[in-house]
C-alpha cells in the first residue's frame, strides 16, 4: 500500500452499501467515491475477495448497492 492509497482511504467520505434482503441491519460496506466506484487496489486481499463475492449475491441475498455518505467519526 502506498502513501497515495493511504491518503485516499483517510479522505473517503462515501461507502458502497449492500443491504441484506432478509436480515435487516445486515450487509456489507466498502469505501468508494461519490459515484460508487470502489478502489480495489486499496482493499486488502480479503476485502477484494469479499467484494467480489458480494457482487455475485446481489439480487439473491443482497439488495442493489447504494452510495452513502459516511458518518463523521
Amino acid at each position: 500500500m502506498n502513501a497515495q492509497t493511504i491518503a485516499s482511504q483517510a479522505n473517503t467520505r462515501y461507502e458502497l452499501r449492500f443491504q441484506s434482503l432478509f436480515n435487516e441491519g445486515r450487509g456489507y460496506a466498502f469505501p468508494c467515491d461519490a459515484d460508487g466506484r470502489v478502489d480495489l487496489a486499496a482493499l486488502s486481499d480479503r476485502g477484494r475477495s469479499t467484494y467480489r463475492f458480494v457482487q455475485t449475491t446481489v439480487g439473491r441475498d443482497l439488495a442493489v448497492p447504494a452510495v452513502w455518505l459516511r458518518a463523521l467519526q
